[in-house]
């Protein structure tokens, strides 16, 4: 198998039947090479009889059903793992991420490289306050990852064998497959292009699916906010030992009573530091939780392919 393209699918039955035509359409040169792995990521629509429906019509689908929602991350894990190409294609469902860019990440490949991503150099058709977060989460996650990951980058990529080799040989639970492909090296470029509006269908991400995948990219990749804690210790320390200064000063000097409000001040300050200590301590604690009970990632549980189905494949 030369081409395998992998996408993960969540409530995309409105999708599907156009996502499989303009894939096959860019597969042509290599479609007797090639296999189109659609994972329906516990979908509550239709998108399981989508997803068998366009077997019919398109011979190289390949469609795995997880027994239930395990997010994103864990569905596309699942496709690269099923795949069997010597070149992996990551795209999204939502035909956001322009699948025709294949043809120059091809072109790329072709010159040495071992993965090649798509940059967004423009987001169409999304709000200001979803463009600004982006925006931020990047510029954030690389000042306090110890890995540089590209910027105003998804999943949307082309990867060779070796590379997606080295990455499924992590075996991490919480995964963020972007960074550790950034973590795993190799010879990278990126190819700018312009991000469509969604056209079908409403997004899987809302603000909260947002910030836990923001807090699960920074955890994995770096030990800075376990630092940034103890960093926040001594400050507080710091600035008790000044306001007790300034207290004593002012019983000396000015006979003054203490006030409320540098009492209510203090008590607030070491507590928001002491909490927001104990939530990032909490959150490499949970890590370590999840980790440890080592569980299978998902399950498969319907397959359809021109083999025989597993029903029961699972991820150590």
């Amino acid at each position: 198998m030369y081409l395998s393209v992998v996408i993960p699918c969540m409530n995309e039955e409105a999708s599907i039947p156009g996502l499989v035509e303009r894939l096959s359409k860019t597969i042509g040169p290599w479609k007797d090479q090639a296999e189109i792995i659609l994972v329906d990521d516990g979908s509550t629509d239709s998108t399981w009889k989508a997803i068998e429906a366009a077997k019919k019509v398109c011979p190289q689908l390949v469609g795995l059903k997880l027994s239930a929602n395990r997010g994103h991350q864990i569905a596309l894990t699942a496709g690269l793992e099923a795949a069997q190409g010597d070149r992996i294609f990551m795209l999204d469902a939502d035909l956001q991420d322009p699948p025709e860019l294949l043809t120059d990440m091809m072109f790329m490949m072709d010159r040495g490289f071992d993965v090649v991503y798509g940059r967004r150099s423009e987001r169409r058709g999304e709000t200001m306050f979803k463009k600004a977060t982006a925006h931020l989460f990047y510029r954030f996650l690389n000042a306090m990852s110890d890995v540089p990951i590209p910027r105003d980058t998804g999943d949307f990529r082309l990867v060779n064998r070796r590379s997606l080799d080295a990455v499924l040989a992590m075996p991490e639970k919480a995964r963020f497959i972007r960074g550790m492909f950034a973590w795993a090296g190799f010879k990278q470029v990126g190819i700018e292009y312009i991000r469509a509006p969604r056209e079908l269908g409403e997004t899987k991400y809302p603000f909260r699916a947002m910030m836990r995948f923001a807090i699960d990219a920074m955890t994995a990749f770096s030990t800075k906010p376990l630092r940034l804690a103890t960093r926040l210790a001594f400050v507080s320390l710091l600035m008790a030992a000044l306001m007790a200064v300034y207290v004593i000063y002012s019983l000396v000097v000015y006979q003054t009573a203490p006030g409320w409000a540098s009492v209510v001040l203090a008590v607030s300050f070491f507590s928001g530091a002491q909490l927001l200590t104990l939530g990032i301590m909490g959150e490499y604690i949970g890590r370590l939780y999840v980790e440890a009970k080592n569980r299978p990632l998902y399950f498969v549980s319907e397959e359809v392919r021109d083999v025989a189905p597993v029903t029961q494949r699972l991820r150590a």
